[in-house]
């Protein structure tokens, strides 16, 4: 038989979760100012003492790099170059500036990858070996293309050197024999290449506008 009736559920009932009314479509109840005003003062007082600090710092610091660099005189204070504006262009100075570079000693710093290096080491290799050139202008010799040179060594053969004495082979040496060239020049870089593909196509694109 039960001992509580429907008064007793019912004051029961009035300890549980409030329930909102959202029929209304906004708020019923004013905002609680007093936590965010309690948070933005507590946030001021904490900025007031972190510049305290950090300016009683900074005037530590100060203190001792004035105590261990001296007094401040004209030597040592600071210059507001702004004051200065702009510096006019001196053509003199930057032609002795480019001087001094071009006197600067070896081994220098490459200004780029060194492609462009080894494209104009091979260019003027190019220039001695197909061009006409003095080898001694005191003597008369003259260095001749190479294509004519390989021409004239193909006609006249290479003189013939004296038969050197051979010795007697160690126990599993054999004798060395050279079955094709050791070189046939250098190759032509990458870079070489694309410029030479680039000077072709433009010779082309000049000649059919």
């Amino acid at each position: 038989m039960p001992t509580h009736n429907h008064d007793d559920e019912m004051q029961l009932g009035s300890h549980g979760p409030e329930e909102v009314d959202a029929s209304t479509g906004y708020e019923q109840k004013d905002i609680r100012v007093t936590g965010i005003i309690v948070f933005l003062t507590a946030l001021a007082i904490f900025v007031a003492v972190t510049g305290v600090i950090c300016y009683g710092i900074g005037k530590i610091i100060n203190a001792h790099m004035d105590k261990v660099d001296g007094p401040t005189n004209k030597w040592s204070k600071s210059v507001d170059i702004r004051q200065l504006g702009n510096l006019p262009n001196n053509p003199a100075m930057q032609n002795k500036v480019a001087q001094l570079t071009q006197q600067f000693p070896t081994p220098r710093l490459q200004t780029d990858d060194g492609n462009q290096e080894i494209a104009d080491m091979h260019a003027r290799e190019d220039l001695l070996l197909n061009n006409y050139s003095w080898a001694d202008h005191a003597q008369g010799k003259v260095r001749i293309p190479i294509e004519q040179a390989m021409e004239l060594l193909a006609k006249r053969g290479l003189p013939v050197a004296p038969v050197a004495p051979e010795s007697a082979l160690l126990t599993g040496d054999e004798k060395p024999a050279v079955h094709v060239p050791l070189t046939n020049g250098f190759a032509r870089t990458g870079y070489e290449q694309d410029l030479a593909q680039g000077e072709e196509a433009e010779a082309v694109h000049g000649k059919h506008p």
